[in-house]
């Protein structure tokens, strides 16, 4: 074990944001470089696929009715534009911090501070929520173990998993990606082969779904806005990409191509999914808290339709914690390497360096950040536990907490890219490998629905605590951010006497 040396890059308190550094200029950092293309790759194919879009979906279809397709479109869109933003940066300047790293340069330390630990509250708190649902799966297929029971398995294996060679997490989600994508795949191949009439014992449905039952608009435009409300957080989760990207070979070119890619997921998996599923059945056959997935495959005669979903969601959900126990350890490591949470948590294994044998090269197994995946998961544990013991009480207030996080962490992405873009192009335009759409127009135009979006959730009854208390979190966590910077400058101004 060894600690990182402290980072050369970070600002001091009372000076501006520091200077950008081309790609190759970015300090490496004590963590292996065991990722994979094919894991990166196969993080960002799976990480958009996740049980709020098998069983979620069901809700913005009954608001919305055949319209959640533009309502998947709308709410896509907003994500493929961060992403591409946060792939602009991520490729000029990959760090395990990602988006906090990229928000500290282009703003500030407050700005570093509040989105790292606000983006790590917001993970270990679903966290809880992910292991919960997970078990009560598992405890529906073997009734004798007790669902507390489940999630201590889980959260046991993924620990360890995390706790060893980078390339376990990657292998993970390699392989529950690949079944997530391929369960899409057979689905929408089976779908089609409905609406076409080509399986047996069915007839062509033609375009009847989509025009029957009060029309493509049943509830008017105000049912495709519902909608984006409904659908808009299931795109979480595509951010861990960039920050995988840094434990890579290639960093700069990891990420530059799984971003790319970005734009035919959401095309392929989400919307394609959903023109399917409204196309198949009528609208009004669906309900929120049920699978439309379920609903079209025991419509169309697959056996067993039920279990094989539940299969896959519970494979869905484990790797959705897999994913945020990863993304909260790097988060809260990339914290630590700045000085914004405790420096023992920069202690890592072994030293994660490229050793060269008789038969070739090949990485380490050290450069894992134990103390900071144990610290993740110990929040973890606690937040389990709230929602077992108190789910409608005390872990309802934290899940409402960090609800309209995720917005807030993307309106923070879009405004350090538009001070960092400009600073790139004067200081190191080499850097720019991936560059942002329309720039800055599409970036006011993502700032300005990502507002929207808030406004809109305030007016809704059922989202508007989730706006409220994550607004309360986010202020509690920029009072801190502020109440540090001003005592460090105080502290400057003392010593400099």
């Amino acid at each position: 074990m060894h600690e990182a040396p402290p980072p050369t890059n970070s600002p001091s308190p009372s000076a501006a944001p520091a200077p950008v550094p081309a790609s190759s200029a970015v300090p490496a950092e004590p963590l292996s470089h065991g990722l994979k293309q094919r894991h990166l790759t196969m993080l960002g194919l799976g990480g958009v696929i996740g049980a709020g879009l098998f069983v979620g979906s069901g809700a913005g279809i009954a608001v919305a009715g055949p319209a959640i397709v533009v309502s998947y479109l709308i709410a896509g869109a907003l994500a493929m534009l961060v992403m591409r933003m946060l792939g602009e940066m991520s490729a000029a300047m990959p760090a395990s911090g990602s988006f906090s790293v990229h928000a500290e340069r282009a703003l500030g330390r407050w700005a570093g501070f509040s989105v790292g630990w606000l983006y790590w509250f917001l993970l270990v708190v679903v966290l809880a929520v992910e292991a919960t649902a997970a078990a009560q799966i598992a405890h529906g297929w073997v009734p004798g173990i007790e669902p507390w029971a489940w999630v201590l398995l889980f959260m046991v294996v993924f620990t360890a998993a995390n706790l060893t060679a980078v390339k376990n997490f990657g292998e993970f989600e390699f392989w529950f990606a690949s079944l997530k994508v391929g369960a899409i795949v057979v689905f929408l191949v089976l779908g089609l082969l409905a609406v076409f009439g080509w399986l047996p014992d069915t007839d062509p449905v033609g375009m009847t779904n989509l025009t029957g039952q009060g029309g493509f608009l049943p509830n008017g435009w105000g049912g495709v806005v519902s909608g984006v409300l409904t659908v808009v957080f299931a795109f979480g989760g595509l951010e861990v990409v960039t920050i995988a990207a840094a434990e890579t070979d290639d960093p700069a070119r990891a990420v530059g191509r799984a971003v790319r890619s970005a734009v035919v997921r959401i095309l392929f998996f989400y919307v394609g999914s959903m023109l399917v599923i409204v196309t198949v059945l009528p609208w009004t056959a669906q309900q929120a808290g049920l699978s439309p997935y379920v609903k079209v495959l025991d419509a169309i005669g697959v056996p067993s339709a039920g279990q094989i979903m539940n299969i896959v969601v519970f494979v869905a959900l484990l790797s959705a914690l897999n994913a945020n126990l990863y993304g909260s350890s790097r988060m809260i490591f990339s914290l630590a390497e700045r000085g914004e949470a405790p420096r023992g948590l920069l202690k890592v294994s072994g030293g994660g360096s490229r050793e060269t044998t008789g038969g070739g090269s090949r990485e380490s197994t050290g450069g894992v950040p134990r103390r900071a995946v144990l610290a993740s998961v110990a929040f973890g544990f606690v937040s389990v536990l709230l929602n077992l013991l108190w789910p409608d009480t005390v872990f309802l207030y934290m899940l409402n907490s960090v609800g309209a996080v995720l917005l807030f962490v993307w309106a923070l992405i879009a405004a350090s890219q538009l001070r960092l873009r400009a600073r790139l192009e004067q200081e190191a335009p080499e850097a720019l490998s991936l560059r942002m759409w329309c720039f800055p127009y599409l970036t006011w135009v993502t700032l300005a629905g990502l507002f929207g979006v808030l406004l809109l959730m305030l007016t809704d009854e059922a989202a508007r605590p989730q706006v409220l208390w994550s607004a309360g979190a986010t202020a509690l966590v920029l009072l801190v951010a502020v109440g540090r910077q001003w005592r460090e400058r105080r502290g400057s101004a003392v010593a400099g006497r």
